[in-house]
């Protein structure tokens, strides 16, 4: 009788190795977004994507990462009003939030809104690939 072979995988190695965490990337810009899923990859992330708000809605709600980072303008459901609704979810209240903002003139009043609507992180565009992490693993260790 021939035995079949029985995997179990709890995470996948990347690169040998393992996954930190699941962190979903909510942006517009399809450039950004593959800038931001190749530094979190390599430093050991998995990373999931979604365009709009209303995507980062049903992503969030269907994959329960540990962290989204949020870009505010965006079109269609902008990211403060997308943080709001996955705040009011009780399966998407516990995620960690970090507001990613290129608005230099509203800075400080994006900052206050994003933390007013839930928000634990912030970043001005443009910042370094060091400076992502850095913010990532704050947020997360909080």
């Amino acid at each position: 009788m021939k035995r079949g072979r029985t995997f179990v995988s709890l995470m996948l190695p990347l690169r040998g190795r393992i996954m930190l965490g699941k962190i979903l990337i909510v942006d517009d810009d399809p450039l950004t977004h593959l800038l931001y899923k190749n530094h979190l990859e390599r430093a050991g992330y998995q990373t999931l994507a979604a365009s709009s708000g209303a995507e980062a809605i049903a992503t969030a709600k269907r994959e329960l990462p540990q962290l989204i980072i949020m870009d505010v303008i965006m079109a269609g459901m902008d990211g403060l009003t997308a943080i709001r609704a996955l705040k009011k979810s009780d399966a998407t209240k516990g995620i960690h939030l970090i507001v990613i903002t290129g608005n230099v003139d509203e800075h400080e009043a994006t900052r206050k809104e994003s933390e007013l609507a839930g928000a634990t992180g912030f970043l001005t565009k443009p910042f370094s690939p060091a400076h992502l992490l850095e913010e990532v693993r704050r947020v997360l260790a909080a």
